[in-house]
């Protein structure tokens, strides 16, 4: 039988998962449309460019991938979140196809169609039950919920995407279990804010295997935990009922990885932010979810260099952090962000002293995190396994998400694929990563 030629669609995905679970969401529908991905310009009839808008370098590095494209393809399609900017896409890129914002499928369907029409050619559109997905087949993001309720003065995702919009609980399990059935070995949970998941749907319930399950963190957690693959929760406030998920860690029914954007530790400086949290609260809370759980690894985002922080400001958040202890540390100096309230603060903190104070937290960062693998020599941990060279195997324990935390190196372990899960024994430590062999 003659069969046409798929067309190709090339994708250029930036920012961060949540941005990549859109990426993956338009690819699975073209998928199934006949459209094939190809990763070279050369060979694409059409390239899909996913922006980031949230600070002003993303800005800038989106509509540099924007101009790239136009150079090499010149048949380009714009969506994600610099897409509410259409103004400044078309000033550098004016002869782009499309224009859309965020988690706007159907208008980036369509304008794919407008540009090369499917085959509908039922030998090629066929798609797997788990969609297709651009990180590797033994994790997958699962995005629980789009939106933001919080106003925070240096944040425009509520203008982005919008306020909280959780999606069902029951949807969300459907397809996690696809996801596990098709070989998925980890679910990485994403929202902009996990611990509110559900709010705006009044926690409605849904069945789940003969199961009433509401639309909340736990019970989602609680469920995620029955699939048999490891859950880790990301972007998660520190509300009082975070603790009842602490609960399920202790239990090892998801992994003990909490991810919490703290920003920041002084008291004056989380008011201007207008972040809900205190310091002191902040470290009741670690020492507690400690006791429940003391394997439990944290992982925080902290802002430096915030307008009106003062040395002693920073000062208190170098000691917030040695007290705190926390196990994988991010730090991002401050930029202003285009329709930002945190623009018109008084106060803006220079250049010089911005990366003084950055390079100062790094410091002090790395040096905690390489006291506390030190205590890792000599321990068993599971390790999930992302990549195999001639030299051994890469992979990370339960302490360490892909792409943002460390690595364990298993040297030797040549035998192994990715998606193994191996137990090994540590046998040396780095500032942020481990190194073992497999028992």
């Amino acid at each position: 039988m003659d069969r046409k030629i798929a067309p190709k669609i090339g994708i250029i995905s930036l920012g961060c998962p949540k941005a990549l679970v859109d990426s993956e969401r338009i690819l699975t529908k073209l998928g199934a449309e006949g459209y094939e991905i190809t990763e070279t310009y050369d060979d694409a009839n059409v390239v899909l460019v996913n922006t980031c808008g949230f600070i002003d370098s993303a800005r800038q590095e989106s509509l540099e991938a924007i101009k790239e494209a136009m150079a090499e393809n010149g048949r380009v399609i714009v969506t994600g979140c610099l897409g509410i900017d259409e103004g400044a896409i078309r000033e550098v890129a004016p002869n782009v196809l499309s224009v859309t914002g965020p988690h706007q499928y159907e208008q980036v369907v369509a304008a794919v169609h407008d540009a090369v029409p499917p085959l509908h050619d039922p030998f090629i559109d066929l798609v797997g039950p788990e969609g297709m997905k651009l990180t590797p087949r033994h994790y997958s993001y699962l995005k629980i919920s789009e939106g933001c309720n919080h106003h925070c003065k240096f944040c425009i995702i509520p203008d982005i995407r919008g306020q909280l919009n959780s999606r069902p609980v029951g949807e969300v399990l459907r397809e996690a279990e696809r996801l596990v059935e098709s070989g998925v070995k980890e679910l990485l949970v994403i929202s902009q804010d996990t611990s509110a998941y559900g709010l705006d749907l009044n926690y409605a319930a849904s069945d789940w295997r003969g199961q009433s399950v509401k639309t909340n963190m736990y019970d989602l957690a609680n469920a995620l935990g029955d699939l048999g693959a490891w859950v880790r929760l990301h972007y998660v406030y520190p509300y009082p009922h975070v603790d009842d998920v602490i609960e399920l860690m202790a239990d090892g029914k998801i992994l003990p990885y909490l991810d919490i954007p703290f920003q920041h530790a002084s008291a004056s400086v989380l008011k201007s932010m207008a972040r809900p949290a205190h310091a002191e609260k902040v470290l009741e809370r670690i020492e507690r979810w400690r006791e429940i759980c003391p394997d439990i690894a944290l992982r925080s985002t902290f802002i430096v260099g915030y307008p009106g922080e003062t040395e002693e400001d920073f000062e208190t958040l170098l000691n917030f952090l040695e007290d705190a202890q926390l196990d994988r540390v991010g730090c991002f100096q401050y930029e202003n962000i285009d329709g930002a309230q945190a623009n018109a603060l008084p106060d803006h903190v220079d250049a010089e002293e911005k990366l003084s104070r950055w390079e100062r937290f790094m410091e002090l960062s790395q040096d905690i995190s390489e006291r506390k693998l030190l205590d890792r020599i000599g321990q068993d941990l599971n390790v999930l396994i992302d990549d195999v060279t001639d030299e051994g195997a890469v992979g990370r324990s339960y302490a360490d998400s892909p792409e943002i935390d460390g690595n364990v190196y298993l040297d030797g372990a040549t035998n192994l694929k990715p998606g193994d899960l191996v137990r090994a024994t540590i046998t040396k430590s780095g500032a942020y990563d481990l190194w073992g062999d497999v028992k």
